[in-house]
């Protein structure tokens, strides 16, 4: 049976169309990553088979119904510097669907100030960098004009660092921002502000290297790097729905609930990809699956030690949905201190909310809390929101549910570098894809889709074919 897209729903694996000239790859995982390594094969002339376990696409950037509205598992935000993520937008006809704002404008709200005193905003100029932050970090009011300065200072000397160095993917950033005259409220009330949500890590427990990667490409390459993006749909209608239309569009055949059991190369070149009741022959191979579920799925000899993809651990993310009887929030977004509360969204017209606001709270680092019961956040979390938002107050909450994803990142802990291995695998035709591979971005939309477009093209050397239709940043994403 098919779902309308040309996919199956189950069932024996649909017959394969005309060959094409280029060979033929699975691609196995229908997140970000195989969903861009497929389109880009495809592109290139490759005729491309895409199996995905669960009965959608989209990995873990999602939605799902609840009752009648349409939810997202997390709030999920892109850079305009996440030049891979636009592409791969624009590759699915989605980019109207989730625009970067004009220019970069976050609220910061400071509960432990004073009523009146708590507003502050980190916001860009016209100006080149690094005279575009400049009035926002002058006239910032959640630091002293001492803890200011130093921002500069330490800003300066993250400019000069290469995030490509070894050594520094051995240091943690906390240390470093330490030695550079941060105090711990700057590193709160700034750095942690920006880190925690790109990273899922505090500074002392993020590598140095990945630190500076973000920093250094979001803050202090162009002076609209920053600008922020997010999707004014649900996410299930850009990396579900569209995504499987550019799929269709262009020859990929994919396959949803369909889970591969195990990989195997032949002696005279070539692959085997088992799924329940058949096997598929395949001239390349990309696992674009978590790194757990890739080492289960390797054979022997891919990788020179397949155990350190289990030394790659996970980090939670944890959100909080109030939806409430009337609007309590006026801006799309904001983000707090001297709260629990991270990061808080309007999700009010994309969920298809017809009365009232929905607030969707996004809470990294939430090791401590992603177990915990319904009702204990909701205890906690409420009057968070009435300290926070003063038209909660008076507003009556209509539902109140968490999401939770306990794998969301991998941990970007010094070391980790060393962990990541490349597209490239040392048997043949067999690629590795996803966001915790060494793209050089931490666990992002972006590193994901810059992984895919690394192993199509490592996939596209195995069949001889060229590269250049590949995007652009592929070069970066080797």
């Amino acid at each position: 049976m098919t779902d309308g897209n040309g996919t199956r729903d189950g069932g024996q694996l649909a017959d394969v169309s005309a060959l094409r000239p280029g060979g033929h790859a699975v691609v196995v995982g229908g997140g970000l990553a195989g969903v861009t390594a497929a389109l880009a094969l495809a592109d290139a002339g490759v005729r491309v088979t895409l199996l995905e376990g669960r009965p959608r696409l989209g990995g873990l950037a999602f939605s799902f119904q609840r009752g009648g509205l349409t939810v997202d598992n997390g709030q999920h935000v892109y850079l305009r510097c996440c030049t891979a993520y636009r592409w791969f937008l624009d590759r699915i006809g989605g980019a109207a669907l989730a625009p970067v704002q004009e220019r970069l404008d976050v609220p910061v709200v400071d509960l432990a100030r004073p009523e009146g005193r708590r507003l502050g905003r980190l916001r860009r100029d016209a100006l080149p960098v690094p005279l575009h932050l400049g009035r926002s970090l002058a006239t910032y009011p959640h630091l002293s004009l001492a803890e200011r300065a130093s921002v500069g200072r330490a800003a300066l000397a993250l400019k000069g660092l290469d995030p490509a160095d070894p050594a520094l993917d051995t240091q943690d950033f906390g240390s470093w921002l330490t030695a550079h005259g941060q105090s711990a409220r700057a590193i709160e009330a700034l750095w942690d502000l920006v880190g925690v949500a790109t990273l899922n890590a505090v500074a002392g427990d993020a590598s140095l290297g990945l630190a500076a990667m973000v920093f250094k490409t979001g803050l202090l390459s162009e002076p609209g790097a920053a600008d922020i993006g997010w999707a004014r749909v649900p996410l299930g209608e850009l990396h579900d729905r569209l995504a499987r239309e550019a799929l269709d569009a262009a020859g990929v055949r994919t396959e949803v609930r369909t889970r591969v059991t195990s990989v195997r190369g032949h002696e005279n070149g070539g692959w085997s990809v088992q799924v329940p009741g058949e096997t598929l022959d395949a001239d390349a191979v990309v696992l674009a699956v978590p790194q757990r579920e890739a080492h289960d799925l390797l054979p022997a000899g891919a990788l020179d030690a397949p155990e350190n993809l289990l030394e790659i651990d996970t980090a939670p993310i944890l959100n909080v949905h109030v939806i409430y009887d009337r609007k309590v929030l006026a801006t799309p977004f904001l983000t707090a201190l001297g709260t629990p509360v991270q990061w808080v969204f309007d999700r009010t017209e994309a969920s298809g909310l017809k009365e009232g606001q929905y607030l969707a709270l996004s809470q990294s680092t939430a090791q401590n809390e992603i177990d915990e019961p319904v009702a204990t956040l909701r205890e906690r979390y409420l009057p968070e929101l009435e300290r926070l938002l003063p038209r909660t107050r008076g507003a009556e909450v209509k539902d109140f549910f968490v999401t939770r994803e306990r794998t969301a990142t991998f941990v970007p802990a010094p070391g980790v570098g060393r962990l990541r291995p490349g597209a490239r695998t040392k048997a043949p035709g067999l690629c590795l894809a996803g966001a915790w591979t060494a793209t050089g971005w931490p666990a992002t939309m972006e590193s994901a889709v810059r992984s895919g477009v690394s192993a199509a093209g490592a996939a596209l050397g195995t069949l001889g074919l060229s590269r250049g239709l590949l995007p652009d940043f592929l070069e970066e994403a080797a």
